[in-house]
């Protein structure tokens, strides 16, 4: 990549996320390959169980929206797919965390597997009976994020001496996309997953919060969380000014449910008005 006017042909880090998902694939296609081999009737059912095929995905089996995405169909395809994924997923999840870039991972690979749902019960160019391999909508959606978020940088395209801006590359790569799904000869290539993933990496970086999905869910859940407790507290100080006022005593609570001590043992309280906050 072009930094400024320096030139870098070193490889990226292989950042924690990347490394697993890339280990992943590779072992899971090794697997594939010695099953072929030594076990071909055990290595004929991985696909159809394992990797997405939307007759069997609308009959319960939910969890191919996610496995498909470890299975290769040949090792070129592999290639390229874990060399994209470090090359552009490093950068990205160097940036945004492991747990954003995770989140971010995942979210585009079920959408890409959705879109393959919806294309394939239409009838467009595929049915439901056409399995669908590969960590191509998940690439595809960091290409996008990578070329929204990096557009000015210059990619080196090794070994052409020709360098070209990040948005560029990406933009040119999804027209190539787009005009291969409406190809008849293309059938076999999953385009309408690639488009998927990337529409759906757009979407998650335009419309979802700046810190992801996770992040905000559980802000959400101790928010709900503390105005239950904050509840349950007030209608506890009400019953118990209610207990004590049967018993000819009484008790002050304020508006959050907390103890007002009488006048005189301010000085046991510091000279605060209230027993204790939460």
């Amino acid at each position: 990549m072009y930094r400024g006017r320096t030139i870098s042909l070193s490889f990226p880090p292989f950042t924690p996320w990347v490394k697993r998902i890339v280990l992943a694939c590779a072992g899971i296609y090794f697997l594939q390959v010695v099953l072929g081999v030594i076990a071909p009737n055990i290595a004929k059912y991985i696909i159809p169980y394992f990797g997405l095929l939307p007759a069997a995905v609308t009959r319960g089996y939910i969890y191919q929206v996610v496995t498909y995405s470890l299975l290769h169909g040949s090792p070129m395809h592999l290639i390229i797919n874990m060399l994209t994924l470090w090359m552009f997923g490093s950068q990205e999840e160097q940036d945004w965390g492991s747990r954003r870039f995770v989140e971010f991972y995942l979210f585009c690979v079920i959408g890409a597997a959705l879109v393959t749902l919806v294309v394939a019960y239409i009838g467009w160019g595929m049915d439901i009976y056409t399995p669908t391999v590969g960590a191509s909508g998940g690439i595809y959606g960091l290409l996008v994020a990578f070329g929204m978020l990096y557009g000015d940088r210059e990619i080196f395209l090794f070994p052409f001496p020709v360098a070209i801006k990040a948005k560029y590359l990406v933009a040119i790569l999804i027209f190539i996309v787009l005009i291969s799904a409406f190809q008849p000869a293309h059938g076999s290539v999953a385009n309408f997953a690639h488009l998927g993933g990337a529409l759906f990496g757009f979407l998650y970086l335009k419309m979802l919060p700046k810190r992801g999905l996770s992040y905000a869910a559980s802000e959400r859940y101790f928010g709900l969380r503390n105005s239950y407790y904050r509840w349950r507290r007030k209608q506890a100080a009400k019953k118990f000014e209610v207990y004590m006022r049967d018993h000819d005593r009484k008790v002050t609570f304020d508006e959050h449910g907390n103890y007002i001590p009488p006048d005189d043992s301010d000085k046991t309280n510091g000279g605060s008005k209230s027993g204790w906050v939460n």
